[in-house]
């Protein structure tokens, strides 16, 4: 049986009184992709900031690797605060900082890219490395681990050689052609050694070509780091294509969950993408 991942049970998200997630479950094993899918406003960019600890959510549990991350039963058994933070105190609630759960290993990509843009492309992929260092701050700022330094460096290079962005490695990262910059954030993300990657809206902006070039590109790291991969994504195509399974969320609810084919032919989905109301 495959290791499960990712588990979320129960999640809601509610700003006032919007329910941007309305109690969701999902789960994402090893090696999976998993694709969450629904129309504009659905509340699929809120499930990630939720998983990644940009969000507390208003209710639920979000488990990593067997280790809750996140956790928030407001009228849940009050537990005793994981170690390292006011230990002698009891909550309800368990939120670990983004920080922390991209050390703990997920990473992620955004649906609008943030690289550095004034910084190179070696130096976007070496400041990710950094999560990683076997150094402290003082030694850092004096550099007195160089072989660190240099054990980052090497990686940071073959990295970029992997994914074909050697040649660019003194580029300014905003001067790269759009496709290039997404890879360079994928490149980023991956330097952080996850488990577990999102990907946010990752053809958002690309063309054709560039969204096929992408669909082997998803694939192809996949298998090549044994990740599982979380995927929020418009483009049909790709998500029928490279998708294990697919969660379908309309209004924050989950309606539909299954194989690319299932999600397919599932009326509820054609409703919710053709606006089909449930009374016609």
């Amino acid at each position: 049986m495959a290791e499960n991942v990712l588990h979320i049970e129960n999640v809601t998200m509610q700003f006032g009184g919007v329910v941007a997630v309305n109690n969701l479950n999902l789960d994402i094993n090893q090696g999976e992709i998993v694709a969450l899918i629904g129309p504009n406003g659905a509340g699929k960019t809120t499930a990630f900031n939720c998983v990644t600890g940009v969000y507390e959510p208003t209710n639920g549990k979000i488990d990593f690797l067997g280790e809750t991350i996140v956790e928030n039963f407001p009228h849940g058994k009050m537990k005793k605060l994981y170690a390292g933070e006011n230990m002698g105190l009891y909550s309800n609630v368990v939120s670990h900082t983004p920080d922390v759960i991209t050390y703990k290993g997920i990473a992620r990509t955004f649906q609008n890219i943030r690289l550095f843009s004034k910084l190179s492309v070696f130096e976007n992929v070496l400041i990710a490395k950094h999560m990683r260092a076997k150094q402290n701050f003082f030694s850092a700022a004096l550099h007195l681990n160089r072989a660190e330094e240099k054990r980052m460096r090497e990686e940071s290079m073959a990295l970029l050689v992997e994914q074909g962005l050697d040649k660019y490695k003194d580029d300014v990262a905003g001067s790269l052609p759009y496709g290039l910059q997404r890879r360079l954030e994928i490149a980023r993300a991956l330097a952080t050694d996850p488990k577990l990657l999102l990907l946010d809206e990752p053809a958002a902006g690309m063309n054709p070509q560039e969204t096929l070039e992408l669909a082997a590109f998803i694939s192809e790291i996949r298998d090549k780091y044994k990740l599982s991969i979380f995927l929020v994504e418009h483009h049909m195509d790709l998500v029928m294509n490279i998708s294990d399974r697919i969660y379908v969320l309309d209004f924050g609810k989950l309606i539909a969950q299954g194989v690319p084919a299932e999600i397919q032919s599932n009326e509820k989905v054609i409703d919710a993408y053709l606006g089909v109301s449930e009374d016609e």
